[in-house]
Formats: C-alpha cells, structure tokens, sequence
C-alpha cells in the first residue's frame, strides 16, 4: 500500500459508512481492484480507518452528543434514557463480533459473498415500501425520544447482520428502525448515533489485536492518512444524506446496490474465465 492508496481508501470508506451500501464491502472491493493483498493486515486496515467516519458523527450531532454526557452526569433525563438504549442495541455485536470474529473474516469477506448481500440488500430496501404497508407499527413515525427499549433491543439484533460485509450496517439499522416505527430521519440519527458506538468498540477491538501487525505492513502514516480522509469524506456525505432523505426515500441505494452486485459478479466472472 502507498500513500495514494490509503487516501482513495479513506475516501471510500468516508462516504459509504454512513450509506447504506457497505463500507466495509466497498474497501474490500477498492482493495481487489487496487492489487491490495487480501492479508489480515489489510481488513483490520479497513476496520481501523472507520474511525474517522465516528469524528465526522460526533461533529454533526454534537448537541446529541452533548445531552448523551448530560444524561450520563445525571443532569438530562432524556439523554440518559438514550444512552441507555444504544448499549442495549450495542451489547448483541458485542457479543456476536466477539465471538465470532475470527470465522466472520474467513468465511464473509470473500467477494464473492459480499455480492451476494449487496443484490439481497438492493432488494430488501426496494421491498421496504411493501413490507411497511403490513407492519402495525411502521406508521407510527415516532421521535428518537418516543424510542423503546424494546425497539432499541430489535435495532441492535438486526444490526449484527451487518456483520456480513455487503449488508450494511446503515441498511439493516435504517430501515428496520422506520419498519419497527421510528420516523425515517429519527431512525437515520439513530443508525448515526450507534454506529459511532459500534465502530468505536470495532476499531478499539482491531487495534488492540492487530494494530502492531497493521503499523507493520503498512506504517502508522497511511493509517493516519485514511483516518483524515475518511474524516472529511464523511463530513461530506452525512451532510448529503440528511439533505436527501428529507425528499426521498432509500430506493436510489437499492437500485445501485442491485446494478454494483451485478457488475461486480460480471467482473468476478471475467477474471475466473480468464484464468
């Protein structure tokens, strides 16, 4: 990996964190195509410089943020009641990543399979409207402070699907939240708001079992080259995203999901044929 390399990466890992197509899909994919060998070294690489897209979070929702430290100190009823429902959505990938951490990286990041949860993730959201019509609870568009614990709880149970790079994790926490209820823009705060906590945890959890290994292969200089360009990237698109959503649903992301799986599979089969 060179510099040039780890900036693209960062890039990219910026602006699909927060939309729901996969970042961690996409990387993998910018890898394979860059020549990047598929080592250890090289997913935790694109675990660790998602800690960037959480700078970018913490700098958007800063007041959330704020009333979640309010609550923890005991001065704001409402922001406590948050925290408490994001480490109930959190503990189910505490669990299961740590777990099975080690089978998730053999058996999920092939590309193979990640093109596979990119064309059923296409068509999950494009079926969101259908499945809506048959959820009682899908018109309720409730706030983020009409939240349950309940409905914190399944967020969190869904979200550990996206540990199959390819899913997403903005995907599966989205559109599970407006399904079990929450207003589309409370659910994508929501979504925001837990995956700086899970990130956080996954990024801690790779530096602290491979960061040496990563530093290694690839110096401490093009870590912190993603980590800045996936900064800033992130900045961008959360900004985007919010602007867009007020307007439209999450149906463009299906059909791109649908269009990258297909062109991704074509590619994928050029290369075996060639061979």
């Amino acid at each position: 990996m060179n510099a040039f390399q780890a900036l693209l990466l960062g890039i990219v890992e910026g602006i699909t964190e927060y939309l729901p197509v996969s970042s961690t899909g996409h990387l993998i994919l910018v890898q394979r195509v860059l020549g990047i060998e598929a080592t250890e070294s090289a997913k935790s690489f694109a675990i660790c410089i998602q800690s960037g897209a959480i700078v970018a979070v913490l700098g958007f929702y800063s007041s959330r943020f704020r009333q979640m430290l309010d609550g923890l100190a005991g001065r704001n009823k409402k922001g406590r009641q948050l925290c408490f429902y994001l480490l109930i959505s959190l503990i189910p990938s505490i669990l299961v990543g740590v777990t099975l951490n080690d089978l998730i990286k053999h058996y999920l990041f092939d590309l193979w399979t990640i093109t596979l949860a990119w064309f059923v993730g296409g068509l999950f959201i494009l079926a969101i409207p259908h499945i809506r019509s048959r959820s009682p609870s899908a018109e309720k568009n409730y706030s983020l402070n009409q939240l349950t614990w309940k409905m914190a709880l399944l967020i969190g149970l869904v979200q550990c699907l996206a540990m199959w790079p390819g899913l997403s994790r903005s995907m599966v926490t989205i559109s599970c939240g407006v399904i079990f209820g929450l207003h589309l823009m409370a659910a994508v705060e929501y979504s925001f708001l837990l995956g700086m906590l899970t990130l956080t945890g996954a990024t801690v959890y790779e530096m602290a079992s491979s960061g040496f290994a990563i530093a290694d292969d690839y110096s401490w200089l093009y870590l912190t080259v993603g980590f800045f360009s996936a900064t800033f990237s992130a900045w961008i698109t959360i900004n985007w995203l919010i602007r867009y959503l007020n307007q439209h649903s999450l149906a463009i992301f299906g059909y791109y999901r649908i269009v990258l799986a297909m062109v991704v599979a074509c590619w994928l089969l050029s290369i075996l044929s060639g061979s």
